[in-house]
């Protein structure tokens, strides 16, 4: 039996595509002795390491390859783009019959919590088969980096976890030295919806994307929606920072599509500085709302487009 719900489909789509998922601050976390808890609160102690996977969403496929795995994982979810091996692998997906899980003989399902919610069926299922499910979101950069961990004391590739957390930390650390000379620094605002006038939170991923490679971020008083990483903020508070808004940056995904043309003809924002003078930036959101390695393309995509004589672009 295909566990499908069409009216719930949809609305996975539009709540997941731009990483707006609820992530609950905290919620997962790992203590020094092995004990690894996730989003759901199952508690696991992880030894040996899982050595057949399924993931189901892309955030966790790209890192299981950039922790060095690629045999061991012996299924991807349908909307892989990266890395190219994802795409050589077996598809799977929430509205497949268990049996087909089953006859791949994982031992670990990765999911997201808003899944994990979604198809209970599926997930208890799995797990009266002795496969273990683990739910795993990060909303914020910190939490990213215990993800990292955790990813890796599930595969085994520990050591390989701490080189990314560090690599990162010292990337990140190298650009905001090439901008921290520089004032006045450039002012931002950054959309995530353009249909709703929604912004980031000032905790979520883009916005440190934004703030790392050397950006202000003007809407810092946005709130998040329901525990989310979206943050309605409207168009009047948008205009009511128009003269100090030197760059406006869109981010571009499955429910976010927007234009140069389109933010030039929004009723309104000829008032905003950036606007009238093309300081638009439109930037992939795997770049910068996921969280993997290549937020760094992000942060040096936007610290180019803010400093191009100081930041060299993301393909350097």
């Amino acid at each position: 039996m295909t566990f499908f719900n069409p009216l719930l489909t949809l609305f996975l789509v539009m709540a997941c595509s731009v990483a707006q998922a609820e992530v609950k601050r905290s919620s997962f976390r790992a203590d020094p002795e092995g004990l690894i808890i996730d989003q759901a609160g199952r508690r696991m102690d992880v030894r040996p390491p899982f050595k057949r996977i399924i993931s189901l969403y892309g955030g966790h496929t790209e890192n299981l390859f950039a922790l060095g795995l690629d045999a061991e994982i012996v299924g991807v979810s349908r909307n892989e783009v990266y890395p190219e091996k994802a795409l050589t692998k077996p598809v799977f997906s929430y509205h497949d019959d268990p049996e087909k899980f089953m006859a791949a003989r994982p031992d670990l399902v990765l999911v997201r919590p808003m899944i994990d919610r979604g198809y209970p069926q599926l997930v208890k299922r799995l797990e009266e088969n002795s496969i273990t499910v683990v739910s795993l979101q990060p909303g914020a950069i910190d939490e990213m980096f215990l993800y990292w961990e955790i990813l890796g004391r599930l595969t085994g590739k520990q050591e390989r976890a701490a080189e990314m957390i560090a690599h990162f930390k010292k990337e990140v650390e190298n650009i905001r030295s090439l901008t921290t000379p520089v004032f006045p620094k450039k002012r931002g605002y950054f959309e995530a919806i353009h249909r709703r006038m929604k912004t980031f939170s000032p905790e979520a991923m883009a916005i440190f994307v934004l703030e790392s490679a050397g950006g202000i971020n003007v809407a810092r008083d946005a709130k998040p929606v329901r525990g989310t990483n979206i943050a309605f903020y409207g168009k009047e508070k948008i205009l009511s920072h128009a003269k100090e808004i030197d760059v406006f940056i869109a981010q571009k995904g499955a429910m976010n599509r927007p234009t140069r043309s389109l933010l030039k003809n929004e009723p309104g924002f000829s008032a905003i500085k950036a606007i009238r003078d093309g300081q638009i930036l439109i930037i992939d959101e795997m770049i910068v709302s996921r969280p993997t390695l290549r937020l760094l393309q992000g942060v040096r995509k936007i610290g180019h487009f803010l400093y191009p004589a100081i930041i060299k672009g993301d393909n350097h």
